[in-house]
């Protein structure tokens, strides 16, 4: 088994931690983390692809061990353009974008900086269509109409200990919230508690993010990257179909629903995904320069 190592690298003047696996020469896997982790959540992911693909897993700024500069952009927009200073210091041209939570985000603003850059998408629990948004996003929706104190303070207070476990366990049967590493929520929350106002800065950093879906479908539908859509449908915020609504403009993307997984499928599904990422990755991986 490939293992990974921990580096560090200084992109315009921000130290980013990063993991890597695989060889220095191989296509390049890029996997960008959401909230609340970091990419301690691909630790069991990325030595499968290793055996021949460049797998890269950054920390965003504010997450995991990346530095947390005061001045720093704290936008999907601003660590879409450090991601991209992170590849050129690595001499990354062409790669693999996988879109999870946040860094679905991050990846589509990165894209759309350089299309052609992007060889193809693994898709997991990240949104970019505003009519399946689920449930959980009620709290955000009634914020972004009426962005008082008090709507504030509700979402403020989710940005926590056990807000952090409830965002990773709370809507799973139990037999997969046993599968989830508690490292998850309890390894995060010290890292990121002396950053609770970036966290909750980017309450209103999505609702841009959802003003800019259109933007990613054009991207989609014009650019047709291959695409596995892999999607753990026991999620609040982003359902079965949120998933399916890609097919609109991917029709040609490879679509799997774990039934009984949620928003960290990772944790609970690691097996199934890496048995669906493998053979892609070997399709895609055909195209890459």
């Amino acid at each position: 088994m490939p293992h990974v190592v921990h580096r560090t690298v200084e992109v315009d003047g921000v130290e980013v931690f990063y993991r890597e696996a695989g060889p220095a020469d191989g296509p390049v896997l890029l996997l960008l983390h959401g909230y609340p982790s970091s990419s301690f959540q691909f630790r069991g992911l990325m030595p499968a692809p290793a055996d021949g693909w460049r797998v890269l897993a950054p920390d965003f700024p504010g997450f995991g061990y990346s530095a947390a500069p005061e001045g720093f952009d704290y936008s999907f927009g601003g660590y879409a353009e450090l991601v991209e200073g992170f590849l050129e210091q690595l001499g990354v041209v062409r790669f693999v974008l996988y879109l999870f939570d946040y860094g679905s985000q991050v990846g589509f603003q990165l894209a759309l900086r350089d299309p052609e850059r992007v060889a193809g998408l693994i898709i997991q629990n990240g949104d970019a269509y505003e009519e399946t948004l689920g449930p959980k996003y009620a709290g955000l929706k009634a914020y972004w109409a009426d962005p008082a104190p008090e709507r504030m303070a509700v979402l403020a207070d989710a940005v926590s200990a056990e807000g952090l476990r409830e965002e990773v366990v709370g809507e799973v049967p139990p037999e997969t919230a046993e599968r989830i590493s508690p490292d998850i929520w309890e390894l995060a929350w010290p890292l990121m508690e002396p950053n609770r106002d970036i966290m909750t800065g980017f309450f209103l950093e999505i609702a841009d993010s959802v003003r800019r879906y259109p933007e990613y479908q054009a991207y989609l539908r014009k650019y047709q990257p291959p695409a596995l859509i892999i999607w753990g449908p026991q999620d609040g915020y982003m359902p079965a179909e949120a998933a399916r609504a890609y097919l609109t403009d991917l029709p040609q993307a490879e679509l799997h629903l774990f039934e009984d997984a949620g928003h960290w499928l990772l944790e609970s599904h690691l097996d199934e995904a890496i048995a669906l990422i493998r053979p892609f990755l070997r399709t895609v991986g055909t195209g890459i320069a």
